[in-house]
């Protein structure tokens, strides 16, 4: 017989109450849980009233599943079916409720860390086509005071495609204006043509210059932990300052490819808005699974487990032990109180071999008869023969819990008034 079982104990009453007080608690947590993964998807009232529903039944099958022995396989059913609904909107609920305060740093990580790897192929681009500038700058200076000095320069072959387009471009532009600006040193056209490419040169390079300060003042001011949509607006600012076109023709290496910039739906923390998708929590907890989902489904599941059995554990305290509803059975039948049955029945007990108690087959009433024939049955106590007599013999866990159910005060004995003899 386990501890439990005699629940009527003195000694086990307060731990029998702590464990429905603690299964109350419990009860409530998993409840809130349950609600708030409710509420994501339902109707607040509905989420309530569906929560609460789910939660009395949780405790109920458990307190039916500990004391009764009809149907038990139906009740294990209806529970395991009960304890899944609530165990998968608790782990929604926890689930979120860790991704909300853990979430928003790890995408905004990743975000910075995308914006950083953009920001470093952009620098590099950039920083080509200065060095590119810088030397097209030089080379139009010659050019310019080379056509200033000696002429003749827009005939020559350049093995750069930028100055070799300007020096086809000067010379397009000197034959437009006719035979009367002839070829040769001094302040010609050709000389102003190449003063004003160098000039377009200059301004074109420090656009490039301009933009790339701007994406190194992004790099250097840009946190991890700033928003998503506070980052992508800083790079934007920097990045739409960058003159591809200009960047492009200076560099003369082809379609220039530029860096793919993230998008802010890719980069967006869904669970800061409680929108976050039931079967994508189960998605990522079957394909990845991380500390978080395996962490919040654990937690979510031994709630309710431990809620089972708390609730199995004392339920049979509320409703009484076994041996207690047998004497109250036989007690039914003799017309007595349970007290007085279970005291009459504790008299009639002798020690018999080995200290165990028995009691005599003659002398029993109905009710006492009914309770030993119950109690053989169970396997708490035997049939004995001895010297012609007949005995129950009962087992020493038996003889205690009836010796506990008269300790535990839980009945008020009531003297049974007598008729005087006429």
């Amino acid at each position: 017989m386990t501890p439990l079982s005699s629940a009527g104990s003195a000694a086990n009453r307060p731990l029998v109450i702590a464990l429905f007080v603690a299964s109350c608690l419990l009860s409530v947590v998993s409840w809130y849980t349950t609600e708030q993964g409710m509420a994501l998807y339902l109707s607040p009232w509905f989420a309530v009233l569906a929560s609460l529903g789910i939660q009395i039944s949780l405790v109920m099958v458990a307190w039916l599943i500990g004391f009764s022995k009809a149907k038990r396989g139906l009740l294990i059913a209806v529970y395991a079916i009960t304890a899944l609904v609530s165990i998968a909107f608790s782990y929604v609920s926890l689930y979120t409720w860790f991704s909300e305060r853990e979430r928003p740093a790890i995408v905004q990580r990743g975000l910075y860390d995308r914006l950083s790897a953009v920001a470093t192929q952009t620098d590099e681009l950039l920083q080509a086509a200065i060095g590119e500038g810088k030397r097209h700058v030089l080379a139009l200076q010659e050019m310019t005071e080379a056509e200033k000095a000696h002429g003749y320069i827009s005939r020559a072959q350049d093995s750069d495609p930028y100055l070799a387009t300007v020096r086809e471009a000067v010379a397009k532009e000197a034959q437009s204006l006719g035979a009367g600006y002839k070829e040769g040193s001094g302040l010609g056209p050709r000389y102003t043509a190449f003063d004003r490419y160098q000039k377009l040169t200059r301004e074109s390079l420090a656009q490039i210059e301009q933009a790339r300060g701007a994406m190194a003042a992004f790099r250097s001011n840009t946190k991890p932990n700033e928003s998503s949509d506070k980052q992508l607006k800083s790079f934007r600012e920097a990045y739409d300052q960058i003159p591809w076109a200009e960047v492009e023709k200076t560099t003369h290496s082809g379609k220039l490819v530029r860096p793919e910039l993230p998008s802010f739906a890719d980069n967006v923390d869904k669970t800061a808005s409680q929108q976050e998708d039931l079967m994508v929590a189960f998605t990522e907890l079957t394909t990845n699974p991380g500390g978080r989902h395996i962490f919040s489904l654990a937690l979510a599941a031994f709630i309710d487990i431990v809620v089972f059995l708390l609730a199995y554990s004392s339920g049979p305290y509320f409703f009484g032990a076994p041996e207690q509803r047998w004497c109250e059975a036989g007690a039914t039948l003799d017309s007595l109180q349970s007290p007085l049955f279970v005291r009459g029945f504790l008299n009639k007990l002798r020690p018999g071999r080995q200290g165990m108690p028995r009691v005599d087959f003659e002398g029993l009433t109905g009710g006492e008869q009914q309770l030993c024939m119950m109690l053989v049955a169970k396997g708490l106590a035997a049939v004995l023969e001895e010297s012609g007599k007949s005995y129950y013999l009962l087992d020493s866990a038996t003889h205690e819990s009836l010796l506990d159910t008269m300790a535990g005060g839980n009945f008020t004995l009531k003297a049974t008034p007598r008729s005087n003899p006429a």
